[in-house]
């Protein structure tokens, strides 16, 4: 089964708080100044789906978007 979603990090949005990182390290990482970067561009592998949507939920900032690689909904669950 494919993944049907693909993160982003609005790097206007971050304040470094770091909890996607702590939550999600496969799929997010850390520059110098501690703001999250996504580590892919590419979809979310289907196991890591959960984690991408509990990462997006704790950012403090609302930092992280979700997109269906589908055409469709953003920022929810499918």
């Amino acid at each position: 089964m494919s993944s049907r979603i693909v993160i982003r990090v609005d790097r206007d949005k971050c304040q470094g708080h770091a909890r996607c990182h702590a939550l999600a390290p496969q799929l997010f990482e850390l520059d110098e100044f501690g703001s999250a970067t996504e580590k892919s561009r590419g979809p979310v592998p289907v196991e890591l789906e959960d984690k991408a949507f509990t990462a997006q939920s704790n950012c403090p900032e609302g930092a992280i978007v979700i997109e269906s690689s589908d055409a469709g909904i953003e920022g929810t669950r499918a």
